[in-house]
């Protein structure tokens, strides 16, 4: 399948790249939640519910690698840290609300289907 950029199941497709950097488990959440503001990481943690602070570190860093968040670090004591969407990073936020919006008008039918078509146990 072609696109206007390449073969997008090709290994170095950009489309790929792209596409499997927010299908990573948390990124979504994390960009989603960096939308409304900038926010320190123990913040992040609270606001997101249920991510350890090592696996938000990893993913803080891993969106920071690829252009999608910044870091700032204040020289205070004690010192602080605050995250924020870089322009990039930004431009998520309108297929991510759309992704957001489909959840949450779907998530229960999702549920039900589960609940409805779980296989028999012999």
């Amino acid at each position: 399948m072609q696109n206007a950029h390449g073969q997008v199941f090709l290994a170095d497709c950009p489309t790929r790249l792209a596409v499997e950097i927010i299908a990573e488990k948390w990124a979504v959440i994390v960009l989603f939640a960096l939308s409304l503001e900038p926010r320190r990481p123990g913040d992040l943690a609270g606001l997101i519910g249920g991510i350890s602070g090592k696996v938000l570190t990893q993913t803080l860093r891993r969106l920071q690698a690829y252009g999608l968040v910044e870091r700032q670090a204040y020289a205070e004591a004690p010192p602080r840290v605050e995250y924020r969407l870089t322009e990039l990073g930004a431009t998520l936020i309108k297929p991510i609300t759309a992704l957001t919006d489909w959840a949450r008008e779907n998530g229960e039918a999702i549920v039900d289907f589960q609940e409805n078509h779980r296989p028999a146990r012999p």
